[in-house]
């Protein structure tokens, strides 16, 4: 069984739109992956600040964006096809944009509508992939752990960070997953007040000074002390970390926030056990923050070629899309809370 996908997702922490070409081969209850093109798309300025305001958006407006913002992800596909020559593609799978992101009251959003995809590339769209799962009461997050557990399996953990890290291992024979905690969704912002994009290898949290007070306050946060499975969106940090900046220079956030992210990674991995770790994702880049990592625990950190850095979240999406054109579980209960694994996503 093959199947050949293109897979998209974009970031909370808006560094562009990842798009991936990937083929799936499945032999005997064993998957299989090959990444045969990928490349990020950098937003416009326009398109960054509207997606940046989005949370903000009267209801109607929000629902032109959706509409936008999936002609947007429908035209960005078709030129990555022609670019390419891509030929023999069974589908499309779109994570789309998250706007809003509160489980407990059983609503997400993750805005760019597939249909508008499909009505520009003519081929079968899977998009939507967590609503189901906030339904049957569950986190809606995170859902990669189905990737890691079919495709990724040789190690013991795979961590993702991004605009939040996240991890996914197995324990007691369950995939158990969660998000960490806030990284570059927080970074990002702080590094272009300083005129950054983002602070590249981690330099400028390298030269600030951590606030011993500020540090501990973070790492004192009620969510950390909670159990899996949970997760963290946008509102949470509005809430909970940027309150606690006021006083404080750019510089001394970056620095601070670096150091409390490094800790509470290698503080989940000492809490599990976890001696083998795949790193994935934007912040596998910031070496300052790997160094910090390591520094505080002894698991062995393995970063892969840079494709699989990229594009790997993009290309589990892909994965997910497969699986749910044939029906087959694609969320896992034990990593989102939800009442029962499943087979999520819309399919036009």
């Amino acid at each position: 069984m093959k199947f050949r996908a293109v897979g998209l997702m974009s970031g909370t922490s808006l560094d562009g739109l990842d798009i991936c070409f990937a083929e799936f081969r499945k032999e005997e209850n064993h998957w299989d992956f090959e990444i045969l093109k990928g490349e990020t798309l950098s937003y416009s300025n326009a398109w960054e600040e509207k997606l940046r305001g989005s949370i903000h958006l009267n209801s109607e407006d929000l629902l032109a964006l959706h509409s936008e913002y999936g002609f947007y992800l429908g035209e960005k596909v078709k030129e990555f096809i022609a670019t390419y020559s891509l030929e023999n593609i069974d589908l499309i799978a779109s994570h789309g944009h998250t706007v809003f992101h509160q489980p407990k009251k059983l609503f997400t959003l993750q805005i760019g509508d597939g249909r508008a995809i499909k009505i520009l590339n003519d081929l079968p769209v899977v998009y939507d992939f967590r609503v189901q799962d906030v339904l049957m009461k569950g986190n809606g997050a995170p859902l990669v752990p189905i990737g890691d557990e079919l495709l990724f399996s040789e190690f013991d953990a795979c961590l993702n960070i991004g605009g939040f890290s996240n991890i996914s291992f197995q324990q007691n024979g369950s995939r158990i997953a969660f998000d960490i905690c806030a990284v570059n969704i927080v970074l990002n912002e702080f590094a272009k007040k300083l005129g950054k994009d983002y602070d590249h290898n981690g330099d400028l949290a390298r030269n600030g000074e951590v606030d011993e007070e500020l540090l501990e306050q973070l790492n004192s946060l009620f969510y950390y002390k909670e159990d899996a499975p949970k997760s963290l969106g946008i509102e949470w940090v509005k809430d909970h970390i940027l309150p606690r900046f006021e006083g404080k220079t750019n510089s001394e956030i970056l620095a601070t926030f670096t150091e409390h992210a490094a800790f509470q990674i290698a503080e989940t991995f000492k809490k599990y056990q976890i001696k083998k770790v795949l790193f994935t994702g934007g912040g596998t880049y910031n070496s300052f923050l790997l160094e910090r990592i390591q520094n505080l625990t002894e698991s062995e950190i393995i970063i892969p070629k840079k494709e699989l850095i990229d594009f790997k979240e993009a290309l589990i999406f892909a994965f997910m899309g497969v699986l749910r054109v044939n029906n087959e579980i694609n969320i896992l209960s034990s990593a989102t809370g939800s009442w029962a694994d499943h087979s999520s996503g819309i399919l036009v």
